[in-house]
Formats: C-alpha cells, structure tokens, sequence
C-alpha cells in the first residue's frame, strides 16, 4: 500500500513537473519573440518621431506612447483612490455589515471579467451619448479594470494588521480616521502598493477597452477629451496592416509595453520579498 502511494504521488510530481515545464516553456518562447523581433525595432526615431502616412517608411510612435501615458495616468488617478478606500471600508469599516460582503464578492467577479465587456459598458454610458471617443473614456475603462484589483487587496493587506495595534492607538486617544492613516496604512502601506503596482501593470496592456473608448488618433494630442491613441490599439492596427515598417513598429511597441510590465512586476515582487521576508 505504501509503495502505491509513492508510485502515485512520484506520477503526480512528473505530470506537474510536466505541465510546469510546458507553460514556462511557452512564457519563455513569446518572450523571447518578442524581444527578438522588437530590439531591432526600438530606436531613438521610434519614441520622438510621429508616425508618417500610411505606405511612407519611417516615422515613429510618440503619438502612441504619450496617449498611453496620459490613458493609464488618468486611470491611475481614478482607480487609485476609488480602490483604496474601498477596500479601506471593507476592512476597517463594513466588517459587520452584510454589503460589505456583497461588495466583497462583486469585487471577486469583476477581477475576472473581460476587459472587452467594461469597453462596451463604458461606450454604451459615455462614447455613445457624448458622440465621440476620448482618451478619458478610455481611462475611466481602464480605472474600472484596476479598482476592484486594488479593492481586493487594500482589504487583504488592512485585515492583515493586528487589531492590537488599533486598540493601543484608541488607547491615547487618537480617532478612528487617524488611527487608519497614521497606524493602519503605514504597516500595510507596501502591500497596498504593490496591489496598486499590479493592477497598474495589467490594465497597461489592454486593448479591448480602448477600441470601444479612446479608439486611435494618426497625431499626436494631449486632449484626454478627443480621440487619443495607445500601444496596445496601435500593435493591433499595425500588425493587421499591410506594411511591413508597421510590423517592425508593432514589435517595437510590444516590446515597450513588455518592458514596462516587467519593470512593475519586478518592483511588486521585490516589495513583498523586503516587506514579508519570502
């Protein structure tokens, strides 16, 4: 009997083994793709240039970058705080009251909903009825990807703080909203960034949502209330274009954001690593 159970689980070990092995196998393959093909691509003229007429070599991708830029801010600046604070009233607030789980679970559902459906969610209540996409649009589709990430989190890292170290403060007299900013946050302080770090570095390469909101622009603006371009619509419109300058761009562009990805994750790991000693 005890030699079954090893036969067994020795079988279980090699199987994972295996699928371990073919993921990672897969992650290091687009990996590497990516880097190959966009390396070459990434040049000075690729980020300070605009891009030229379609069929003309040359040009660049700065109307792209900055859109980007200015979309993920904007969403940052709205889910950030949304997010924070509603986690902060699932854990320190809402602990007896029964919305607060319903919250808790609806939160659970929409960090796993497609992005492709908060798009057409955000064109259906403001594209639609202003008459016109905006890079605005397409940050608060993105914010509604990042709060509920953020939300999940804030929760996680707050109920993580000993409620001694809440009680000692109401002990000197300190108010409840002092005790949360001035004891609560501080110990959990770079979990929550780290969550405000990975929602930021998963709603950095969406493109479902801006195709239904900020859609794309051939110039370069800095009106977050017009039609604004991204990397991730601009990879999927060059690399479905008929160019082949427009494919080196498109590797160009996915290497950018693949870059900008990692720089969070590993900021993320490196912060949980020093803040939790794993």
């Amino acid at each position: 009997m005890i030699r079954r159970r090893k036969i067994i689980n020795n079988l279980a070990l090699f199987f994972c083994f295996l699928t371990a092995l073919w993921g990672l196998f897969w992650l290091v393959f687009i990996l590497f793709d990516v880097i190959r093909h966009g390396i070459t691509a990434l040049t000075p003229s690729l980020i300070l240039n605009d891009p030229t007429p379609p069929g003309v070599p040359g040009g660049g991708l700065k109307h792209a970058i900055i859109g980007h830029i200015l979309i993920t801010l904007t969403a940052t600046l709205i889910g950030v705080p949304i997010g924070i604070l509603g986690g902060t009233f699932l854990a320190e607030y809402g602990r007896n009251y029964r919305i607060s789980k319903i919250i808790s679970f609806i939160a659970d559902i929409m960090v796993s909903i497609p992005a492709i459906i908060v798009g057409a969610f955000v064109y259906a209540i403001l594209v639609k009825p202003v008459g016109h996409f905006s890079g605005l649009a397409g940050g608060i589709s993105l914010a509604i990807i990042m709060i509920p990430v953020i939300v999940r989190t804030t929760e996680g890292m707050l109920s993580l703080v000993p409620w001694t170290l809440r009680e000692a403060a109401f002990a000197l007299g300190a108010p409840y909203y002092k005790v949360i900013f001035q004891v609560v946050y501080r110990s959990a302080g770079v979990g929550i960034f780290t969550g405000v770090i990975l929602a930021v570095a998963r709603v950095t390469g969406e493109a479902a949502p801006l195709l239904f909101t900020s859609f794309n622009n051939s110039y370069t603006t800095y009106n977050i209330f017009q039609p604004m371009a991204s990397l991730t619509v601009t990879i999927f419109q060059y690399a479905m274009g008929p160019y082949e300058d427009w494919h080196k761009q498109a590797w160009g562009a996915s290497f950018l954001i693949t870059l900008f990805i990692l720089f969070l994750a590993i900021v993320g790991r490196y912060l949980v690593k020093r803040r939790f000693k794993i």
